[in-house]
């Protein structure tokens, strides 16, 4: 009998210890207990799906157990900008008085905003603060909540809808947090936004066999995106990056090539797997990747990169500064700041800022150039062109994404430069043989065309389900073949 009883103890010890917040491991979606977790959910799901008010419970409940386990305690932080945001929308909605309205807006603003600055940049503030006056930093004990910049993005939105009365306020608290706290979108986007999401929630529609089925296929996909090309690359990203004197200037381009790879399948792969655990749950979030790295054109990149966070920055940055409806100066400053905003928004450092820079200049010189190119014959040298330089100036930026100081990002480009030899090549393709197979596909699957996805997704979404389990099974024996000891953590986690 006290064997026993000491057998029920321990089950329920490892049983919270698996529901307490860890900051070791936090729940990501690649971690085996989040899958353990959807397995759980989805059932349960399926069952209150049709009595809204429990469905939304539940859900909202769901989700702010997935943050608790994200960020543990800081998921009062979400809370507490949700009851804030609501509460003010409200008002804003009802008020008439323009001055007062404003002033709503204004508190809004200042507590997402401001709670996302200290949580993210008060560090950063203070460092290159104490480094004009010449004292000696000691950094701030913060902990940032994983997702922060996500969230804050999306309750921003809602209210500078409502106060452009864009949408009507929500008056349920529970809809507003279970939009703010919907966990596919939570840790890393896409930025869905009100106005696109409410109407799915008010409708509660029950998902569709092409949703379900649909959702299941980019599961998938993200799957092998992020457990297979993206962490297996990243081993060998991570080790020139980390000791960049050390490698001839093919390895070290191949790390940059491969970084590249490496942050597309990781983030295009979360996103696949976020867009597609909404739509088996009923709930469409469009396209967050459209094949990036067959861009043509620097404007174009931005089209098809990370498109929520794009059209976002372009909606409620650019064309809230006048867009370029004041000007080609004005249009100019106006692209260099909502870059600059962008790259400072995916991290507090002078790298991001410099990342950010960079392409808002880009962008300013196609815009500038636009009447001259629209001369060029449109044949195909010409687009090979446009693509190659676009995709080069992609890359050498993302040397300043990625690279943890300025040391490496000078490290890395001058190494590249001066201990280039062809002759490694045949050598390193020797070596890692699958590395680059695997650099290959993904390079290949951008100019794959589209409509041949399409026929593919269809083709499973009405296949057997002998054909689904075989294909779940070829899936987890890749991602096992793949996977190794140390596990990449997702890159836009930590933005």
């Amino acid at each position: 009998m006290a064997e026993y009883s000491f057998s029920l103890s321990t089950l329920w010890y490892n049983i919270v210890q698996q529901l307490s917040y860890n900051p070791q491991e936090p729940l990501m979606f690649s971690s085996g207990l989040f899958w353990v977790l959807i397995i759980i959910f989805l059932p349960i799901y399926s069952l209150v799906k049709s009595r809204r008010t429990m469905m939304a419970i539940f859900v909202t409940l769901f989700s702010l157990f997935f943050f608790y386990k994200s960020s543990g305690l800081c998921f009062f932080f979400l809370l507490a900008t949700s009851v804030v945001d609501w509460a003010l929308a409200q008002y804003i909605d009802k008020c008439k008085k323009r001055a007062m309205r404003k002033l709503a807006l204004a508190v809004s603003l200042l507590c997402s905003v401001g709670m996302l600055v200290y949580f993210k940049y008060a560090n950063f503030l203070l460092f290159n603060f104490d480094a004009i006056v010449g004292r000696n930093f000691q950094p701030l004990d913060i902990i940032l909540p994983v997702g922060i910049s996500f969230y804050t993005f999306r309750t921003v939105s809602y209210v500078v809808d409502v106060y452009n009365k864009k949408i009507p306020a929500t008056t349920s608290l529970l809809d507003y947090v279970f939009f703010l706290s919907f966990f596919p979108c939570l840790i890393a986007g896409p930025v869905v936004r009100a106005s696109e999401f409410m109407p799915q929630l008010h409708e509660n529609k029950a998902p569709t066999r092409e949703q379900v089925y649909g959702g299941m296929w980019l599961i998938m996909l993200g799957i092998i995106k992020k457990a297979v090309f993206a962490d297996y690359i990243a081993q060998y990203v991570n080790i020139a990056y980390g000791n960049p004197t050390g490698y001839s200037g093919v390895e070290l381009l191949m790390a940059i090539l491969g970084y590249s790879m490496q942050i597309y399948c990781d983030f295009s792969g979360y996103s696949d797997m976020a867009i597609g655990l909404g739509s088996m749950m009923g709930f469409n979030q469009g396209v967050n990747f459209d094949f990036p790295y067959r861009s043509l054109n620097v404007t174009e990149f931005w089209r098809r990169w990370h498109i929520s966070l794009s059209f976002w920055l372009r909606d409620y940055i650019y064309i809230s500064m006048g867009g370029n409806r004041k000007g080609k100066l004005r249009q100019y400053v106006n692209l260099m700041t909502t870059m600059l905003v962008g790259g400072l928004w995916h991290g507090a450092a002078w790298n991001f800022i410099i990342w950010g820079a960079g392409h808002g200049l880009a962008l300013c010189v196609h815009k500038f150039m636009m009447p001259s190119l629209k001369k060029i014959p449109d044949n195909i040298v010409v687009k090979f062109i446009s693509w190659l330089l676009t995709f080069s100036l992609v890359t050498l930026l993302f040397v300043f994404f990625r690279a943890d100081s300025f040391d490496t990002v000078w490290a890395m480009l001058c190494g590249t430069v001066t201990r280039f030899d062809v002759a490694y090549f045949p050598v390193f393709l020797k070596v890692r043989y699958t590395w680059c197979a695997l650099m290959i596909i993904i390079f290949a699957m951008h100019f794959v065309p589209k409509d041949f996805y399409e026929r593919v997704r269809t083709w499973y979404i009405n296949s057997w389900w002998i054909c689904k389990f075989i294909i779940f099974l070829v899936v987890v024996q890749l991602v096992i073949e793949f996977s190794s000891a140390d596990v990449q953590p997702l890159i836009y986690a930590q933005f």
